[in-house]
């Protein structure tokens, strides 16, 4: 079987979305599809609107999904802005039962940052890159040489006594009404915490954010290059597709079940 065209799913916060990709190319064939994030957002819940949006599509193929989570063997081990209850769920599993189709699932930031460094702000960059992603939360993903460290999770370190995407991911920012320059100062705060740590050549903003580039970049203050995402909210579904299709050994032993 080819995998050319994967269905790839981003699941976030606020919304679930799809569409299938060609993961040659790195685009959408279909207008992409969004479903709000139910409330609670079960195990169960969320199984449900990966089924619905394999029905809006009709699709018959495999799945590529980036969950909000550091997953290990499609097994589920954080659940910071999901129901308690995804903790040790096999999401695989869970997602193949309930579509009837073969469904691989990886970290949703590290999808991304596959996605922006096959097809995007960190196409042929060798060095070390830091690609942070800004939305309900925030979400880290490393690159050295083109070499991915998985599940980084540094949107977790301690700032200012606090969780920082607590202290300045986007929902925050709205949650708080925060003025732009107000939220890019604590921004820089975080970035600036991670250059100490990781001394990255490149920085790429993901997330609903990095559309608003105007609206923050001049007040950051960190010496690495930064540049907003090229696939904006498209890359982490299409990192999803890729990350399965690269893993389509995994799907095919599905297949054959």
């Amino acid at each position: 079987m080819k995998f050319k065209k994967i269905l790839g799913i981003d699941i976030g916060g606020s919304g679930i979305k799809g569409a299938p990709v060609n993961t040659e190319t790195g685009k959408l064939i279909e207008l992409r599809h969004r479903i709000p994030t139910p409330e609670p957002a079960s195990p169960e819940s969320i199984a449900l609107v990966i089924k619905d949006l394999v029905q809006h599509f009709n699709w018959k193929g495999p799945i590529g999904c980036g969950f909000p989570a550091v997953i290990q063997n499609g097994i589920v081990k954080t659940a910071t802005n999901i129901d308690k209850s995804w903790i040790d769920t096999n999401a695989r599993e869970l997602f193949s039962k309930a579509t009837g189709l073969p469904t691989y699932v990886v970290n949703d930031a590290d999808a991304a940052g596959m996605a922006e460094i096959k097809f995007g702000a960190g196409k042929n960059f060798k060095g070390t890159i830091l690609l942070v992603t800004v939305g309900t939360g925030i979400g880290s993903v490393v690159f050295t040489k083109g070499k991915l460290l998985p599940n980084s999770e540094l949107g977790h370190i301690n700032l200012n006594g606090q969780d920082a995407e607590l202290y300045t991911s986007d929902a925050v920012r709205k949650d708080e009404g925060l003025d732009w320059i107000v939220w890019a100062k604590r921004f820089d705060e975080y970035l600036l915490e991670m250059e100490k740590l990781l001394w990255p050549e490149l920085i790429i903003i993901g997330g609903g954010v990095s559309k608003k580039k105007k609206k923050f970049f001049e007040y950051l203050t960190v010496k690495a290059k930064v540049v907003p995402a090229k696939l904006l909210n498209e890359a982490g579904l299409v990192g999803a597709a890729m990350v399965a299709k690269a893993n389509k050994k995994y799907l095919m032993s599905i297949y054959d079940k």
